[in-house]
């Protein structure tokens, strides 16, 4: 049994859904606790014993790192840390880890599972023969949707770090030509193409870089009008890297090829969002599921194990703060 304190994890069913094995997890200290979701009036409450905070999407503040002055580490089930008051954190001596490319495989192949289907109107054909289209037909085949192959077509990458690659290597097998894109804010690179001129260039394009105030709205109508006729987009990254207004617009007037998406800017859309409006053509939208494989989650769970050991043993991983 370890003797790493308490540990609360404050919304671990966001990650196992009841097919994860936590022993690594529960190993790694003498106490953990699981909530399946915790509200925010919650927080202060769950983790007045606790040395240790695992959260996923639960926001810890300033007010929660004040209010908890026995905590020392807070263990992010995910990449992002924008759950985290991090100067905050700092400021109580608190340690903050996160977890990296754990999800890469998972969100390559969703990102490739998009393009493929936009590429092959898979939606269009699959609604058809639900209403009963091909059952119609007075040939063999149904082609009423415009089929395209990837092979010999380019794709823009913007975010070419090891997501980006691993979507490069996949299209590569198909045959495509990968260029990479200047991201905004960012030092410029020989070997990255400012957005006006790879923009023009791309028949795809794929999004796999962080949201910040340099990439917010990164696509807007202007740059998206810079896109080929036929273009297709596919965002697994962050929904507010895309202007989605723009987009959907751009779909409604027929100057995309289509769109796919796996986030938007607010998530869940409890609110509405324009790209959910029922009118708009060519456009997939899954919920967030890219990063979702069961073998991603499960590297998640042995990150978090990872990072408690490296802080209790003095050989911190993945700190943020």
């Amino acid at each position: 049994m370890s003797n790493n304190g308490r540990a609360v994890f404050l919304d671990h069913t966001s990650l196992d859904l009841g097919d994860l094995d936590l022993g690594i997890l529960r190993d790694s200290f003498a106490d953990l606790i699981l909530h399946a979701s915790t509200t925010p009036d919650q927080v202060i409450e769950r983790l007045q014993d606790a040395q240790v905070v695992i959260t996923n999407k639960v926001l810890i503040d300033a007010k929660t790192f004040a209010a908890c002055p026995q905590l020392k580490l807070v263990l992010v089930a995910a990449t992002g840390t924008n759950n985290v008051d991090l100067a905050a954190a700092r400021e109580h001596g608190v340690s903050v880890c996160n977890c990296q490319g754990y999800g890469t495989p998972s969100v390559a192949q969703h990102t490739l599972l998009l393009l493929l289907a936009l590429a092959t109107r898979l939606p269009d054909y699959q609604n058809a023969v639900q209403q009963g289209a091909w059952q119609q037909s007075s040939q063999f085949c149904l082609l009423d949707f415009p089929i395209v192959e990837l092979q010999g077509k380019t794709l823009g990458l913007l975010g070419h770090g090891e997501l980006g690659g691993a979507v490069a290597r996949l299209a590569e097998a198909f045959g495509m030509r990968v260029l990479s894109g200047q991201l905004p804010g960012r030092p410029a690179r020989a070997d990255r193409l400012p957005l006006h001129e790879l923009l023009p260039q791309v028949d795809a394009l794929t999004l796999h870089c962080p949201l910040n105030e340099h990439t917010r709205h990164m696509l807007g109508a202007h740059e998206l009008g810079l896109l080929k006729p036929h273009a297709l987009v596919v965002n697994t990254a962050r929904g507010g890297l895309i202007d989605e207004q723009a987009l959907a617009d751009a779909l409604r007037n027929g100057h995309l090829g289509g769109a796919a998406t796996d986030v938007l800017s607010v998530e869940p859309p409890v609110n509405g969002n324009p790209l959910l409006a029922g009118d708009i053509p060519r456009l997939i939208i899954t919920p967030h599921s890219a990063w979702g494989a069961r073998e991603a989650r499960q590297r998640i769970v042995e990150q978090i194990a990872e990072n408690a050991r490296g802080f209790f043993t003095g050989a911190p991983l993945r700190v943020v703060a």
